[in-house]
């Protein structure tokens, strides 16, 4: 039995989870894997245009992948004849590629859809899916998986309450201060074993207003876009929101990026590790020199 007296815990709302229905894990790429080892999957299809902690449960696994482009609409630039022991990721690009998903699960055998940013998407039914919690709330990890199996890999519990120096330091002292622990927890979450999401995480995620986080992304969203619309390069449907995570702002050779950090406004790079793998006259080499991510946060 839990011990009665001593001193008092923190408090939060008790409501429930967005994703609640799915499987609670700790991270997404261990969700990606959780898949993998599941399905039996030998080869993986995946985008250039991708972040490379998706190679983590691949090269961990000894399985193959290849990469595949996709356009300046952020689509697969041709369809990937997919055999038994193949599977296609596709990325639902900053939540705003809900008809891409859509599609692709219609026509593509064996798809997995990487909604890391897309929390607020549906999730396909009967397509495997998941999900990442803290691009989109102040949690240290947390992941959701939908997955139709009887076969469940049997996972322990995580822990999380050594992860939380970066969110409790922001709240005193600002989250340019707690930073540097916010690099040091993502270090920490590379290599760890897929485990169950954690009490406190749990905990956390139930407490919050979600009706309320994505109006308010929605609304930053359409406010952007009403305002740099004309001046954005990226050729994707804007107006189909639900939730997303950034506003992608495409303006190559503008330096707006640079100025910005300079002003304080941070914006994150999507992503470093596709400029070692591609050559710089690719377009998916000049998406992440070039794309501005706009902070929408709720």
């Amino acid at each position: 039995m839990n011990s009665i007296g001593g001193y008092l815990g923190m408090e939060f709302q008790q409501g429930k989870g967005y994703h609640d229905q799915m499987i609670r894990l700790n991270t997404g790429r261990n969700a990606f894997e959780y898949i993998l080892r599941v399905r039996g999957y030998e080869t993986i299809y995946l985008p250039y245009y991708s972040c490379d902690v998706l190679l983590e449960p691949i090269n961990k696994l000894g399985l193959k992948h290849i990469f595949y482009h996709i356009n300046n609409e952020l689509d697969p630039i041709e369809d990937i004849d997919v055999k038994d022991k193949e599977c296609v990721l596709y990325v639902n690009y900053f939540g705003l590629k809900n008809d891409t998903v859509e599609r692709l699960c219609k026509s593509t055998k064996n798809i997995i859809i990487d909604n890391s940013q897309a929390f607020f998407s549906k999730s396909p039914k009967g397509i495997d899916t998941f999900y990442s919690c803290r691009k989109f709330f102040g949690v240290p990890d947390g992941a959701y998986l939908n997955i139709k199996t009887a076969d469940k890999l049997d996972v322990p519990v995580d822990t999380s309450y050594d992860r939380c120096t970066h969110l409790l330091r922001s709240i005193d002292k600002g989250t340019e201060v707690g930073y540097q622990d916010f690099i040091d927890n993502e270090t920490n979450l590379k290599g760890q074993e897929i485990k169950k999401m954690s009490a406190l995480t749990q905990t956390i995620l139930a407490g919050i207003d979600y009706d309320d986080c994505r109006e308010r992304r929605n609304k930053n969203f359409q406010y952007l876009h009403q305002h740099l619309g004309t001046s954005n390069e990226l050729m994707i449907n804007f107006k189909r929101i639900d939730g997303p995570l950034v506003y992608p702002l495409l303006m190559s050779g503008q330096g707006v990026k640079e100025k910005l950090i300079g002003q304080k406004i941070f914006v994150a790079t999507y992503w470093p590790n596709v400029l070692d793998w591609l050559k710089d006259d690719v377009f998916e080499a000049g998406l992440t020199r070039n794309l501005i991510a706009l902070h929408i946060d709720q």
